[in-house]
């Protein structure tokens, strides 16, 4: 009887070696951008140094994290409505092939479709301000969604696929037992780009909308400090929205991990 040989330390020094050569780069890229601020003596308007960004971060930490908070909102609210219905629509494809010919081309269409063109349209026809900006990110992270989800469902192995016709599977059991399993990493792989554009849309949906006051997010932010020359604040809420897509990746990549882990090779352990 063979014994599996232990690889833990092999895939603890994989875990350090993923969380520490990303922060070396970053130290290294924070360090350059400090000594290239301070060497040339760049004004703060055009430039500010990492340090003095970090500053206006405290200084300004309760504005700025009222301001995130209404587009973590948002990308969220827009994030989970774009799953859903694009796991719906995916369903719908699936089932029959001359479904997906006929309508698959105009999800294309509006996944070219640039959101800037039509999100004023949206914010004049939906009357509530944040109903509209989540409108407008939702159509921005629809598209992976539903491209890889129905490329996940159709990718199903032929003698599988004989098997289940073999033994009389339902529809409805060859959907659940079958294509789903199958179509999970490619499900996992559109979340994780769909989150990243769930903000991007968010974002662009409120420098479009303008909206200010109580209910305004980060962009805002970061308009009124471009009109006020107050960079070092517009660089500051611009490393919010790095680290919140930053953390919806992470997240997106754990919840994949948590799921496929047990079982399927692109989560499994590498030598």
């Amino acid at each position: 009887m063979t014994t599996q040989p232990d690889k833990s330390p092999l895939q603890s020094q994989l875990a350090v070696q993923r969380v520490l050569y990303p922060c070396l780069v970053g130290i290294f890229i924070i360090a350059l951008w400090q000594g290239l601020v301070v060497a040339y003596e760049l004004p703060p308007y055009l430039v500010p140094s990492p340090w003095l960004m970090l500053k206006t971060l405290q200084t300004d930490w309760l504005t700025l994290m009222l301001a995130l908070w209404v587009t973590v909102k948002i990308t969220l609210l827009a994030f989970i409505t774009a799953a859903v219905v694009g796991v719906l629509i995916s369903f719908l494809f699936v089932q029959s092939k001359q479904i997906e010919t006929a309508l698959f081309p105009y999800a294309v269409l509006l996944q070219v479709t640039p959101i800037v063109a039509v999100a004023p349209l949206i914010i004049i026809w939906v009357k509530d301000p944040t109903a509209s900006m989540v409108i407008c990110a939702t159509l921005v992270a629809l598209f992976p969604i539903i491209s890889n989800t129905t490329l996940g469902l159709r990718s199903i192995e032929p003698d599988l696929q004989s098997y289940f016709k073999l033994n009389r599977a339902t529809r409805l059991q060859t959907l659940m037992r079958l294509r789903i399993p199958s179509a999970l990493p490619y499900f996992f792989g559109g979340l994780r780009i769909s989150s990243g554009l769930a903000l991007i849309g968010a974002v662009v949906a409120e420098f479009v909308a303008g909206t200010g006051g109580a209910g305004a997010g980060l962009a805002y932010q970061i308009l009124q400090a471009g009109f006020q020359l107050n960079i070092p604040r517009m660089f500051a809420a611009l490393l919010l929205i790095s680290l919140t897509g930053g953390a919806l990746f992470a997240a997106m990549a754990w919840a994949s991990r948590w799921a496929l882990a047990d079982w399927h090779a692109s989560e499994g352990s590498h030598d």
